[in-house]
């Protein structure tokens, strides 16, 4: 009965934390492809063949429904895996649309038409990768009318985390919500568009002000998928067991991940 959880590095953990929270009798298998992340860097091609292979090594170890943590897989490999790859019985979901449903204050899996809302200047940062995919902006199309987004991507944060140098992650966010604040000086809401960002949100919102009200994923998908799961229960898949996977040094990884968390994590090869 396990769901899987992927990410190209340990971003993805604020998502499998929240999601442990929200389903604790749930197995949650998450994967990291650490060996080659980050994933924001890289070309189109390059990102859904990397996370087709890890998708796959998630349904090898029991999960039916995969949720890609990672929003540069989200944007720039979803789409392509379910109009061509996913295979029948499998399911795999990213984090967009919570975070859009939330922002536009939809009830989950409302499918009426875009209308109207409240928000109507909202600052994206995200990779590169998903910056240039504009996923963000077609997601945000099918759900609301009028909204000005204006997306901020943020090189080099990510590496930053990754590296547990949150000095230089600080110094970075403020550089880039700067950059920011100079294509939108007066933002409604920002969006916190990638996984390894909520361990940041204080800078965010710290150099945003006060007023920006700011959204980050992780509570939202796993709401999402209690959600999804109450209505779907037969995409809990076959595996039992909880485990930690990485593509990367398990050692290496599992201490990144013991700081990231703070609390002992152990990661084993992919």
């Amino acid at each position: 009965m396990a769901v899987g959880i992927f990410d190209s590095g340990l971003g993805g953990l604020t998502v499998l934390e929240a999601v442990a929270k929200r389903l604790p009798d749930v197995p949650l298998v998450y994967l990291g492809d650490s060996a080659n992340a980050p994933y924001g860097v890289r070309a189109p091609d390059d990102i859904y063949n990397l996370t087709t292979a890890a998708t796959q090594r998630l349904f090898d170890a029991g999960c039916d429904l995969v949720i890609l943590a990672c929003n540069t897989a989200s944007a720039a490999a979803l789409r392509r895996m379910q109009e061509a790859w996913v295979p029948p019985g499998k399911r795999v979901l990213g984090v967009f649309v919570p975070l859009i449903e939330a922002l536009t204050e939809r009830q989950w899996g409302d499918n009426s038409p875009p209308r109207e809302v409240a928000t109507k200047h909202v600052a994206l940062f995200a990779t590169p990768a998903t910056v240039s995919s504009r996923a963000f902006q077609r997601e945000l199309a099918f759900r609301a009318i009028g909204v000005d987004v204006e997306a901020q991507a943020c090189g080099g944060v990510v590496d930053a985390i990754e590296d547990g140098d949150m000095i230089l992650a600080d110094a970075l966010v403020r550089s880039h919500v700067d950059a920011l604040r100079r294509k939108m000086p007066m933002p409604d809401a920002a969006i916190l568009g990638c996984t390894h960002y909520p361990l940041m949100a204080e800078v965010f919102q710290d150099a945003l002000g006060a007023d920006v009200k700011v959204f980050s994923q992780a509570n939202l998908v796993a709401e999402s998928l209690a959600d999804y799961l109450g209505r779907r229960p037969e995409m809990v898949g076959p595996g039992t067991q909880s485990a930690f996977l990485t593509t990367g040094d398990p050692v290496r990884v599992s201490t990144r991940a013991t700081q990231f968390l703070r609390r002992q994590i152990t990661f084993q090869a992919a």
